[in-house]
C-alpha cells in the first residue's frame, strides 16, 4: 500500500480547524497527524548537507563551546532559546529562518516590542557575525547572547 502524500497545512488554517472541533481527540488524531515537525538536531544536520557546511563551522560562527555544539547536532542535548539564536547567527539565517528554526526548537519568536530581541533582529536583517551582535548588543547595554537570565 503506497503512503499517503501529506498535505501541508497552514497555521491558520489549522487554528480555524481547532476551534471548530468539537472533539480534541479527533482533532488531534485527524488534523495535527500531518503537521510534521522535525526533531530539532535532524533540522539542523540537514540544513548543514542542504548548505554543503560541517557542524563545526557553523558551531564556531554561532560562538558556542565546541563539545557543547555537537551535543546539540547530535541530539543529546536540548537548545535553549539564546543557543537556537546563536546556531541562527552561525548558519546566517535571517529573521523569518530563525523564526522557523525557534519553532522546531519549541521555543518562543523574537518579539520586536521587546528590546533585546528587537536589537537581535536587526542584527540578523543585518547578516551580523556572531561578535558584531555581540559588539551591537553590548554598545546598546542590552544583555549579550549566552548570557539571557530565564525571565527574559
Amino acid at each position: 500500500m503506497a503512503d499517503k502524500k501529506q498535505i501541508k497545512i497552514g497555521t491558520i488554517t489549522l487554528l480555524h480547524r481547532l476551534f471548530k472541533a468539537s472533539n480534541l481527540e479527533k482533532f488531534i488524531k485527524e488534523d495535527l497527524k500531518s503537521v510534521n515537525v522535525p526533531r530539532f538536531h535532524d533540522y539542523i544536520t540537514s540544513l548543514c548537507a542542504e548548505r554543503g557546511e560541517v557542524a563545526e563551522h557553523i558551531i564556531n560562527r554561532a560562538g558556542i563551546e565546541r563539545t557543547f555544539g555537537h551535543q546539540l547536532f547530535n541530539g543529546t542535548r536540548k537548545p535553549s532559546r539564546e543557543k537556537v539564536i546563536q546556531l541562527a547567527i552561525g548558519f546566517g539565517m535571517d529573521t523569518e529562518n530563525t523564526q522557523k528554526l525557534l519553532r522546531i526548537a519549541r521555543k518562543n519568536a523574537l518579539y520586536p516590542k521587546l528590546m533585546r530581541d528587537a536589537a537581535i533582529i536587526y542584527c540578523l536583517e543585518h547578516h551580523m557575525t556572531f561578535m558584531e551582535a555581540q559588539d551591537t548588543l553590548h554598545i546598546h547595554g542590552i544583555t549579550l547572547l549566552g548570557e539571557a537570565r530565564q525571565d527574559e
